[in-house]
């Protein structure tokens, strides 16, 4: 819509007996019109913007699986100082227990003081490793709130198994990962609206027309018309974000490229990772049984005085690591299956 106003400005030109502004010295100039257009513009503007919409929701399920994984880690985390703390805590049940004995034993000249006094050194012990054990659950039970923006207390349910059934085919898992990952979801749109881009930069070089019609009162002499205006294309046929349409496509393909082989590659390794540490656990546990099976013999020989404190220590220190150690690798484990979930894209369906 445009206004123009003009008027005549000397006063031997005015009508007679009339003033500046009278209608028989102005022209006023009324102008409506409307843009159109045409080559399927619109239908290509609303057709990039539904797919870089796409696209974004797409880079939006990418930013929740890193998160997933930052949550699912922190969560196994606390899972297993939680168990690494009951363990500790079983330990010195133990030796508070024995302690208990010794000190009986030690009244009735049984055993020597320096006997009693090993049995309560590795109780203090268990004690400190105790406090550290707590603390650090705290800590990351404060992490793990962060993570999930909650001001409310965050627990790890230790009798949880937190495990997800892996398939043991690979090329399934590959598949799975190339057709459901959100990144490569991401990066396929991506290619989809540089395509629409493009069909949309060469409709817009095509000039668009404007039509509209004129009211113009002249020296009180009313006139109306119509008009059209359009762009001679002659230098300008956006040259320069056609161009840039094309090269915004071919990174998007060179990128959709990049990861197809980075999604093999994170596949391949966290799967031959997830092997690796579930065969490790196996081997724990045949260990793990050998280490209690020696601690309770052990014990059942030194309170029957079939052996010294020493062999009895050194069977509890050796229990407690051996334990220690299969829970460390049963946490490895727990963290390749989460990792293999995160470079399979699972872990999106599964938090959902």
């Amino acid at each position: 819509m445009g206004v123009n106003y003009i008027s005549t400005i000397r006063k031997r030109d005015y009508v007679e007996n009339t003033g500046l502004f009278n209608s028989a010295n102005t022209q006023t100039n009324l102008q409506i019109g409307k843009t159109f257009q045409i080559a399927g513009q619109r239908k290509n503007a609303v057709d990039f913007a539904e797919k870089t919409a796409a696209a974004s929701e797409k880079n939006y399920n990418e930013t929740e699986r890193n998160l997933y994984l930052e949550v699912a880690h922190k969560w196994i985390e606390i899972w297993s100082a939680q168990k690494r703390l009951a363990l500790i805590q079983t330990a010195k049940s133990n030796i508070d227990s024995l302690v208990n004995i010794n000190q009986y034993r030690y009244a009735k000249q049984v055993i020597t003081q320096i006997d009693l006094y090993r049995t309560e050194l590795l109780g203090k012990q268990y004690t400190l490793q105790t406090k550290t054990a707590q603390q650090e659950i705290i800590n990351k039970q404060k992490e793990l709130k962060f993570l999930l923006g909650t001001e409310e207390d965050v627990n790890a349910d230790i009798s949880d198994d937190f495990l997800y059934q892996i398939p043991s085919d690979i090329d399934s898992l590959l598949q799975q990962s190339l057709n459901n990952r959100s990144d490569i979801l991401s990066s396929k749109l991506a290619i989809e609206a540089a395509s629409s881009n493009i069909r949309l930069q060469k409709s817009l070089s095509i000039p668009s027309p404007e039509l509209g019609v004129v009211y113009n009162p002249q020296n009180t002499i009313p006139y109306v018309g119509a008009y059209a205006t359009f762009e001679l294309p002659f230098f300008s046929r956006n040259q320069g974000e056609r161009q840039k349409a094309v090269l915004l496509k071919q990174q998007a393909e060179q990128q959709l490229n990049t990861i197809h082989g980075q999604i093999e590659t994170e596949v391949a390794n966290a799967y031959a990772n997830y092997q690796l540490q579930k065969q490790t656990l196996e081997n724990f546990k045949n260990i793990n049984m050998q280490a209690q099976t020696i601690l309770n013999n052990v014990k059942y020989a030194y309170l029957r005085g079939g052996t010294t404190m020493i062999d009895f220590l050194e069977a509890q220190r050796s229990w407690l690591e051996t334990q220690q150690q299969y829970f460390e690798a049963l946490e490895q484990y727990k963290q390749s299956n989460i990792q293999l979930l995160y470079a399979t894209g699972l872990i999106n369906q599964l938090a959902k």
